[in-house]
């Protein structure tokens, strides 16, 4: 991608692994949830519910493990596990400040989507007191699919009252890179340890890709 960013409009972040460094939780989360449960955390799990949405993976859970719950309480459970990380243990990725800021001064409007809840998505943002930066967020269950769908970046794009093109989406994994390519934006990859091991075929799709925000920040300069 060109150097400059200026002729961007809006900027668009993921959450998990990309503006906040928490994916690390919720394969935690799912072993503990499976482990009450008497049933063994699957190798392949994070692979499979990479990208889905909050309730397709509560779906995905009830179905392939037999869950007897409902969707609906699953969900809950899910969120009284994170929302102690989230309130006060998850800290925002190194440096993505300094490139919110670099946004605000260059009049490029942010916003944020997410697979995340929407509770959990507005209990980090309130706890690093960033919500303000953000005109719009929205998660994959307010959309017909998650990712790699493209539905969350087009439906954020056009809270933001900007075409595909005008976007540039930051993402950490495999799903969100080709959700943010699949809705014809430009897509920077940014590492994060829970995907590295998808790093080669993220970096074969997206834009750029970069270790850390310094890296970008220091790319656009």
């Amino acid at each position: 991608m060109t150097k400059k960013i200026n002729h961007f409009k809006a900027i668009i972040f993921d959450l998990d692994g990309t503006l906040i460094d928490s994916m690390w939780i919720w394969k935690q989360i799912d072993i503990d949830f499976l482990k009450k449960r008497h049933i063994d955390f699957p190798e392949d799990l994070q692979k499979e519910i990479e990208g889905m949405s909050f309730t397709e993976t509560a779906h995905y859970f009830k179905n392939r493990f037999k869950i007897e719950e409902s969707i609906e309480a699953i969900q809950e459970e899910w969120h009284h596990m994170a929302v102690e990380f989230y309130a006060s243990r998850i800290p925002l990725k190194e440096d993505v400040q300094h490139l919110m800021a670099y946004a605000t001064a260059n009049n490029i409007v942010m916003g944020i989507g997410t697979s995340n809840s929407k509770a959990l998505l507005e209990t980090v943002l309130e706890a690093h007191q960033i919500e303000s930066h953000f005109k719009t967020v929205r998660t994959s269950c307010e959309v017909a699919s998650g990712k790699p769908s493209p539905d969350i970046f087009l439906k954020v794009a056009e809270d933001l009252n900007v075409l595909p093109e005008e976007c540039l989406v930051f993402e950490d994994t495999y799903a969100g890179v080709k959700a943010g390519k699949n809705a014809g934006m430009t897509v920077v990859a940014i590492y994060d340890e829970v995907s590295a091991t998808s790093s080669e075929e993220i970096k074969n799709i997206a834009d750029l890709y970069v270790t850390s925000f310094r890296e970008f920040l220091d790319y656009i300069s």
